[in-house]
């Protein structure tokens, strides 16, 4: 296990990243500025799948859904870089060395992001048509690959509350400045181990918000992919894009949680010995 100092040190690290995500650069400023000509042009069909992901978005807080994944396999991948130890659980994980979960999410985000590529590049290939399967194949995978991060750092997505977290972890990605601190300041619960279902149910303000930043930040970015063919790079780099941003916020973030749980383990454990 991870001396205090070691894990203060991870957790400045952190504290950066946290701050590097409060810069938004001037063109993605720029680029939320006509998003109602973007309401009026885009598609119909485009439109209804958005409306879609509103339910798909309800179903995976209250359920799971089916983007509930088999959490053996990613159980596996941690034993395999911990042989050392007996990983039969997610409960398990909980005692596995941060840098052990920092490699397996590594492999996980990049595994995702090459699956995000393919799609990507597959869906590009018919414009419109093709970009209306896109969206919520994108979702889902988003939704995949944070459950897979939480599992790596010892949560289980099967429970209610984790699944809120997760929806944090989306709206996070796609929120601005101001967006992105109202995030941070909502999961500073989660990181004292505070977590309680109504109120992050709470905090989430409506599952809408994540979706309409969904949308505005991930619209400019797919109008390229609705001409057919030339979409097919443009895809594939989105995608790709759009999971690694993801799986660095999930990574970040449920790291950031069981640094702050160990960090409180040992000053408990200091108190009890005073």
């Amino acid at each position: 296990m991870e001396t205090k100092e070691q894990l203060l040190t991870e957790l400045s690290a952190i504290e950066k990243w946290e701050k590097d995500q409060k810069r938004l650069w001037i063109w993605e400023k720029v680029a939320r500025l006509p998003f109602k000509l973007l309401d009026k042009i885009t598609p119909k069909v485009i439109q209804n799948k958005i409306s879609q992901l509103l339910d798909e978005i309800g179903n995976f807080i209250q359920t799971g859904g089916q983007y509930l994944i088999q959490e053996k396999s990613v159980l596996n991948k941690i034993q395999e870089a911990n042989p050392e130890l007996v990983i039969q659980s997610i409960h398990d994980v909980r005692s596995v060395p941060i840098e052990k979960m920092d490699f397996v999410s590594e492999s996980l985000k990049n595994s995702r992001a090459n699956m995000a590529t393919v799609q990507g590049a597959s869906t590009g290939i018919g414009g419109v048509f093709t970009l209306a399967v896109d969206i919520p194949l994108l979702l889902g995978l988003s939704l995949k690959t944070l459950q897979d991060l939480a599992i790596t750092y010892g949560y289980d997505p099967n429970e209610k509350e984790e699944r809120v977290f997760i929806i944090k972890c989306l709206q996070f990605t796609s929120s601005d400045v101001v967006g992105k601190q109202a995030i941070l300041n909502d999961l500073s619960a989660c990181y004292r181990g505070q977590v309680k279902n109504r109120e992050m149910l709470s905090q989430l303000q409506g599952w809408r918000e994540v979706i309409y930043t969904y949308r505005d930040q991930f619209g400019w970015k797919k109008m390229m992919q609705l001409v057919p063919v030339a979409g097919i790079a443009f895809g594939a780099f989105t995608n790709r894009s759009a999971i690694l941003d993801i799986a660095e916020t999930g990574m970040m973030l449920y790291k950031k949680r069981r640094i702050m749980e160990r960090l409180q383990e040992i000053n408990g454990q200091t108190e009890s010995s005073i």
